[in-house]
C-alpha cells in the first residue's frame, strides 16, 4: 500500500499534484469551494486569539497543514483570514507538510497572493511549532496492516510474488498489542485493518507541538463499531473515477482484491479508528476538546461566517446527513490550552 500510494516515481499520490475534485478520483470537503476554508478560518482565528491572550502571549503563531497537497485548503483559509482578521494573518507562519514532490512544487502558485505566509514546505512535520495543526483526510490515506482472525489465531495479510494475498504470521507484535489495548475482539473469519502509522504520526505530532491545537478531519468510527460484525470484512477499499472498489473488472479473477489491481493508478484507503488515535494523542499529553460530526462543527462556525449566502450550495454539501456532514468526523485536541469552549463546538458535540 505504501509503494502503491507513495513510491516517488510510480506512487498514486507522487505522480500528481491533485487527485480530488471533478476531474479526480474522489471528492473532499475542499472540493466544494472556498467555504470549507472560510469556516476553518473562523475556528483558526478563535484559537489564535486564545493563544495570544494567554499568559504566554505569542507574537507569531504557526499554522501547520499536514497532508496539504498543493495547498488549496491553506490558501482558502489564509485568504479568509487576511480579509477578516488581518492582524492575525500578519503574525501567522504557514508550514505545508506533503509527501508528494509534485504537489509541493505547485504550492506557491496555488497560494498566490497569500504565499508570503509560507515559511516551509516539506515532507515531514516541523521540528517544533506553536499554534494550530490541521489535517483533512490525512489518516485514512496512511498505509495499514490488514489482519484476519482464523481458527489458528490472528494472522496478517501478505502479498506473494504472483500478486495474490495470503495469511501469515504477524510482522510485528504491535498488531496484537493494538487489539488488546483497545479491548478489541475479532471473531474467526473477520478481517480488519490496523493503522499503526496513524498512531505513530499523532504521537510524533503531539511531541512536536509545544502549545496549541490540532484539528483532525476524516472518516472513520470508534473502535467498538469499526471492529464489529458490521465491518467484518474490513474497510480497505479503492477509489478511481469517483467509484469505490466494486469487484473484478473484465478478464480479472474474482479472487483478486480491489486494492491489488492497477497499483499506482487508484487511491487506496481505510476507515480511521478514532478511539486509538485519541488514546495515542492523550498518551503524549494532548487533551481531547471535542469529537463530533462535521455537520455540527460547521453549524457551530456558520454564524461567524462572512457572507454565508454566497456559499449556500457548498454549505449544503458539507452539512448533508449521510454525506460529508455525518461521514466526516472532527477531532479537536489541545496542548497547554485547557479545554476552552470553541465556536466549532457551540452547536452540538455529537458523533453519530
Amino acid at each position: 500500500m505504501e509503494l502503491a500510494l507513495y513510491h516517488p516515481e510510480f506512487g498514486y499520490y507522487a505522480r500528481a499534484g491533485q487527485r480530488s475534485g471533478r476531474a479526480g478520483d474522489f471528492f473532499t470537503s475542499v472540493d466544494v469551494g472556498v467555504v470549507f476554508g472560510e469556516l476553518l478560518s473562523v475556528q483558526l482565528a478563535e484559537m489564535l486569539r486564545l493563544l495570544e491572550s494567554s499568559d504566554f502571549r505569542l507574537e507569531t503563531s504557526d499554522l501547520v497543514e499536514a497532508g496539504a497537497g498543493n495547498g488549496r485548503l491553506s490558501a482558502d483559509i489564509l485568504r479568509a483570514l487576511k480579509r477578516d482578521h488581518a492582524d492575525r494573518y500578519a503574525s501567522l507562519r504557514l508550514h505545508l507538510v506533503e509527501a508528494s514532490a509534485a504537489a509541493r512544487a505547485a504550492q506557491r502558485d496555488v497560494l498566490g497572493d497569500v504565499a508570503d505566509r509560507l515559511v516551509s514546505s516539506r515532507a515531514d512535520l516541523p521540528e517544533s511549532f506553536e499554534g494550530v495543526l490541521i489535517a483533512n483526510e490525512l489518516l485514512d490515506a496512511m498505509p495499514v496492516h490488514q489482519v484476519a482472525m482464523t481458527e489458528g489465531g490472528l494472522k496478517e495479510t501478505y502479498i506473494n510474488s504472483q500478486g495474490s494475498s495470503l495469511n501469515g504470521p504477524l510482522s510485528t507484535p504491535r498488531l496484537a498489542e493494538y487489539l488488546v489495548r483497545g479491548g478489541i475482539r475479532l471473531e474467526p473469519g473477520w478481517r480488519a485493518e490496523i493503522n499503526l502509522n496513524a498512531i505513530d504520526w499523532i504521537g510524533d505530532a503531539a511531541r512536536r507541538l509545544r502549545r496549541g491545537f490540532m484539528i483532525l478531519i476524516d472518516y472513520g468510527h470508534e473502535a467498538r463499531e469499526l471492529y464489529s460484525a458490521s465491518h467484518a470484512t474490513g474497510t480497505l477499499t479503492t477509489f478511481s473515477g469517483h467509484r469505490s472498489g466494486d469487484g473484478p473488472r473484465h478478464g480479472e479473477m474474482a479472487s483478486v482484491p480491489d486494492w491489488l489491481r492497477q497499483p499506482g493508478e487508484q487511491d487506496i484507503t481505510s476507515h480511521v479508528d478514532w478511539t486509538s488515535v485519541r488514546a495515542a494523542a492523550e498518551a503524549e499529553g494532548l487533551q481531547t476538546i471535542a469529537f463530533l460530526d462535521q455537520t455540527y462543527f460547521v453549524l457551530g462556525l456558520l454564524p461567524s461566517l462572512h457572507n454565508p449566502q454566497s456559499s449556500v450550495r457548498g454549505l449544503k454539501t458539507l452539512l448533508m446527513p449521510g454525506g460529508l456532514g455525518s461521514v466526516m468526523k472532527v477531532l479537536i485536541l489541545g496542548k497547554g490550552v485547557g479545554t476552552p469552549p470553541l465556536a466549532g463546538t457551540s452547536f452540538k458535540v455529537r458523533a453519530t
